[in-house]
């Protein structure tokens, strides 16, 4: 990570746990295979040796084959692809390295430790643990001799569970990525669009006492006022800090559906609430967690369109807190000017907006300079008076040339009528537009939300002339729906070059690669089980699981290939005799991937969420593949010869 200027944050962490599983397997291989030759009887140099030169070809076939899988990663597009970038980096680095040192300091270290022992100097807890384990290898020779018995009925269990990964993952919800808490909350608070700043002050401070009572929040952050971020005076912003997760029995989602409870109260403004997150693309902040636009050439039609689409969403059950930033209630006060009796006066344009600017602007009328600073006097009105609009504007006097008195009041040459006005008029690319925002509720996923919002389109009849823009997340989200299906293929397709070009052969990269489909169905059953959804990060720990589990088979198919073109053996006997001596190293890697991965899928820290549906998919992946790999394999014979030189 640090050669590659990579710095240490939620997703190293992520790509470090699980390089964690990846260091030991290659190493575990070949410590197996090499105190097999030292149970046998062998010098442990020459067992180092002998194993070494027979498990190395496997070795570096693992190692390529699982680079080949990081591929399609590497070269993933859009902001995912960047986020993902290090991600893939860090684990292609990290198994690089696993091999070097497992084909180098391994073989070195077993022979200089590891000795040959007499099984009366062996203890009675080693003696119990190695009949026990050999029970196991009994119990799964006698699985599979029956497997290879009935080798048609083990095609049909492999074809059955690929249709049942396929049937899974159309009926799985799909996501973007999982909402995190991470000990912060963000608001935006709304209220009257003719609210002033003096009483949206006081309605604000009003709602962050309301919430500062709350037993999980310890501090809050609070904005008004016209910014970068607040385009109008009558909306807010919050910040929410919450205890520690480990100080608090609830998640941030269940805090915000309690604090709108509490500020019910609040008379006069209301506020939004959704969790700080990690990783997040979108460039504006919303009231809700996803936001989407409509565009239309003509303005007036917004007014028409947004409220009955957003009263639709309302009624639907996949949405919550659907809203809209379409404020068409601001006040206007226009002024029209009676240019008869101004020219009578001799009053111009320019009068007119000087004495308004000189009463409403910044105007700077004069500069007191001291030792250590300077002070800007401003000019204004009386702002005690500013609720009066009217009553303010008839004490503002105009020069004139022609009056008797050089004074003309400004009620004399304009008049006034008041009306509502936009408060904002929004614009994506060169159209006017309107943003409508919403959260999703409880259980329903981002893939149902999006077709939904198009069957709400359709049922109050929208007309053609609007366009739906999908920004941020959503946008991602889409893209990445429609390429999910590509990236996994593509990495499937990656491994079967690799491993023909390895093998020089056609038909064993099938063979290996028909062992996948079972760890596809114990991802997606772990994640419908776990109450998730398949979204980005599920989809990277099911290409992951690609590289795990075709290891197994590797392992298996290339010590029955160098059986029979080494022994002469049958295929049957080839593959029955890889199953068995494969048996333990296949266990001991598939376990402490397992392992590696389980902090992953427990983990309670500080955005977690974010780790876990990883580590659901390899758990659950490798728990229904490690069966179904170990017997369907063995169903599957090698007819033909690699050649390796």
């Amino acid at each position: 990570m640090y050669l590659f200027g990579f710095s240490l944050d939620n997703l190293s962490l992520m790509s470090l746990t699980i390089a964690s599983g990846f260091v030991v397997d290659d190493a575990i291989v070949m410590i197996e295979n090499i105190a097999r030759y030292i149970e046998r009887g062998d010098a442990p140099l020459q067992a180092a040796l002998t194993g070494t030169g027979e498990i190395g070809f496997t070795i570096i076939s693992l190692t390529i084959s699982l680079i080949a899988v990081l591929i399609p990663l590497l070269f993933m597009q859009d902001v995912v692809g960047r986020l993902f970038h290090e991600f893939a980096i860090t684990l292609a680095t990290t198994i690089v390295l696993s091999a070097v040192v497992s084909l180098t300091l391994v073989p070195m270290m077993c022979a200089l430790i590891m000795r040959h022992r007499p099984e009366a100097s062996r203890s009675r807890i080693s003696l119990l643990a190695e009949r026990g384990f050999q029970r196991i290898i009994d119990g799964y020779d006698r699985t599979l001799q029956w497997v290879l018995d009935h080798q048609a009925l083990i095609l049909i269990v492999a074809i059955a569970t690929l249709a049942a990964t396929c049937l899974q993952y159309w009926q799985i919800p799909k996501g973007f990525f999982p909402i995190q808490d991470t000990g912060a909350i963000q608001g935006i608070t709304s209220a009257a669009q003719d609210v002033s700043f003096g009483e949206m002050a006081r309605k604000q401070q009003a709602l962050a006492e309301a919430i500062l009572k709350d037993r999980d929040v310890t501090s809050i952050s609070s904005f008004i006022g016209v910014d970068g971020v607040n385009t109008a005076l009558s909306s807010g912003r919050m910040l929410i800090t919450l205890k520690p997760r480990d100080e608090r029995s609830e998640t941030a989602e269940d805090i915000i559906r309690r604090l709108h409870e509490e500020t019910e109260n609040v008379s006069g403004i209301t506020i939004a609430m959704q969790p700080v997150q990690d990783l997040t693309i979108d460039s504006t902040v919303g009231k809700a967690q996803y936001l989407f636009f409509l565009e239309n050439p003509n303005q007036s039609t917004f007014a028409t369109w947004v409220p009955r689409l957003v009263d639709r969403m309302r009624s639907m059950p996949e949405f919550e807190n659907v809203s809209s930033d379409l404020e068409l209630k601001g006040r206007q006060l226009k002024m029209t000017i009676d240019r008869e009796t101004a020219a009578r006066f001799d009053i111009t344009r320019a009068t007119i907006d000087n004495a308004l600017y000189d009463a409403f602007g910044q105007r700077i009328a004069s500069t007191f300079f001291t030792q250590t600073n300077q002070y800007r006097v401003i000019l204004n009105a009386d702002m005690r008076n500013l609720a009066d609009v009217r009553r303010t504007l008839d004490g503002i006097y105009l020069p004139s040339a022609t009056s008797t008195t050089g004074q003309v009041p400004l009620s004399a040459v304009v008049s006034l009528s008041e009306g509502d006005a936009p408060l904002r008029i929004e614009h994506l690319g060169q159209f006017p537009s309107a943003s409508i925002s919403f959260d999703l509720a409880p259980g329903a996923s981002l893939g149902d939300a999006v077709d939904q919002i198009r069957k709400a389109e359709e049922d109050i009849g929208l007309p053609a002339s609007f366009t739906t823009a999908y920004q941020g997340a959503l946008s991602a989200f889409q893209k990445s729906l429609s390429n999910e299906l590509y990236l996994i293929l593509a990495a499937v397709a990656a491994v079967y070059i690799v491993l023909g070009v390895l093998y020089e052969s056609f038909a064993h990269p099938i063979t290996i690669i028909s062992t996948l489909p079972s760890a596809g169905v114990g991802a997606l059953l772990a994640l419908n089980l776990a109450g998730a959804g398949l979204d980005i990060i599920g989809i990277i720990g099911i290409v992951l699981l690609i590289g795990i589990v075709k290891k197994n088979a590797i392992m298996m198919i290339d010590f029955a290939l160098e059986a029979r073109r080494v022994e002469g053996r049958s295929p049957r006997e080839s593959i029955h005799q890889a199953c068995l001596l494969r048996f333990r190293p296949i266990l001991m890697t598939t376990m402490s991937a397992l392992f590696a991965a389980l902090p992953l899928m427990f983990g309670q820290g500080t955005g977690s969420e974010l780790r876990r549906p990883l580590g659901i998919c390899i758990v659950g992946g490798l728990l229904v593949s490690q069966l179904l790999t170990l017997l369907h394999d063995a169903g599957r014979l090698p007819r033909d010869r690699p050649h390796r030189g």
